[in-house]
């Protein structure tokens, strides 16, 4: 295996991830609060949020979202 393919694997989740949160940051703070993820994916509960909320300040980072996707929890926008 070329040893980019990984490198550029995790930029293409990256950047899927940035626009993702591009699609659901409304107020452009660079992080997903549950009523903005509500407004894209209207079936994530409270409780689902809360778990991919792994640092419990109440919002989803960049990062929380990617993984979020990456364990199926979150879809990706549209």
């Amino acid at each position: 295996m070329k040893p980019w393919i990984p490198f550029a694997a995790g930029l293409l989740a990256a950047s899927t991830a940035m626009a993702d949160m591009a699609a659901v940051d409304q107020n452009g703070d660079g992080m997903a609060s549950y009523e903005e993820i509500a407004a894209v994916y209207p079936d994530v509960t409270e409780e689902a949020f809360a778990g991919m909320d792994t640092n419990g300040d109440g919002s989803l980072d960049a990062d929380e979202m990617m993984a979020a996707q990456e364990a199926g929890q979150l879809p990706k926008a549209e």
